[in-house]
C-alpha cells in the first residue's frame, strides 16, 4: 500500500515512513523519525527526531510528539493532546540533555486536549480521558481522567468499561466483546494472559 503526504506536508529526508501510512495537511516529519506501517498523522502535526511510532497509530489534528517520546503499535492520540519532554522548562536554559522519555504501550487511547508529562509510561491499552493531565506512570487496562489525572476504573481492550474495583480482586466482561478481564494484585489483564 502506498505512503501518502499531502502537498503541503514536510517529511524531511532520513525519515522512514511505513508501507500505508498517511501524512496529512500542514504535518512535519523530522529526519530522524521512525513511523510504522498504516500509520495517521493529521493535519498541524509535528513529529520529532528522536520519535518512534509504531504500526497502525492515529494522530489527530495539532498534536506534536517530541523528542523522546515512543509510541507502540495502536495508539490512539487525541485532537490537541499534548506531549512534553523537559519537565522544568525555562527560555533562558537549554535542557536538551535533561529530556526524559515518554512511552505509551500498545493500543492506549490519549483524549483530546490531554497532557502527558514527560517521564511516564502509559500502560498498554489504558485509556486517558480528554483534559487529563498525566503526571505519573498509568497501569494497563487503567482509565484515567481530570487534573492531575487520577485512576477512576478500568477499560477493555475494545474500550468497554469494565465492573471492577480499583483495587483488590475481581472478574469482569467486557461490555462489547464478552472478553472475560480478571484483576489480581492491582493488575488487570485478559483473563487468558493471566
Amino acid at each position: 500500500m502506498a505512503i501518502v503526504i499531502h502537498s503541503s506536508a514536510i517529511v524531511d529526508q532520513g525519515a522512514v515512513l511505513g508501507d500505508g501510512t498517511r501524512v496529512w495537511h500542514f504535518a512535519h516529519v523530522s529526519a530522524g523519525a521512525r513511523i510504522g506501517t498504516d500509520c495517521s498523522l493529521g493535519q498541524n502535526v509535528y513529529v520529532g527526531n528522536d520519535v518512534l511510532i509504531g504500526d497502525g497509530v492515529k494522530v489527530q489534528n495539532n498534536v506534536s510528539i517530541y523528542d523522546a517520546v515512543t509510541l507502540e503499535d495502536d495508539v490512539f492520540c487525541g485532537p490537541s493532546m499534548v506531549f512534553t519532554n523537559v519537565y522544568n522548562p525555562r527560555a533562558a536554559v537549554v535542557r536538551k540533555h535533561e529530556y526524559r522519555r515518554t512511552l505509551v504501550r500498545r493500543g492506549a487511547t490519549i483524549g483530546a486536549n490531554a497532557t502527558i508529562v514527560c517521564g511516564v509510561t502509559i500502560g498498554a491499552c489504558a485509556f486517558v480521558a480528554a483534559g487529563a493531565v498525566v503526571n505519573r506512570d498509568v497501569s494497563p487496562f487503567a482509565l484515567v481522567a481530570g487534573v492531575p489525572a487520577r485512576q477512576i476504573g478500568w477499560i477493555s481492550r475494545n474500550g468497554g468499561r469494565l465492573a471492577l474495583p480499583l483495587a483488590g480482586e475481581g472478574e469482569a466482561r467486557c461490555p462489547e466483546t464478552g472478553e472475560v478481564y480478571v484483576l489480581r494484585d492491582g493488575v488487570c489483564a485478559p483473563a487468558r494472559d493471566h
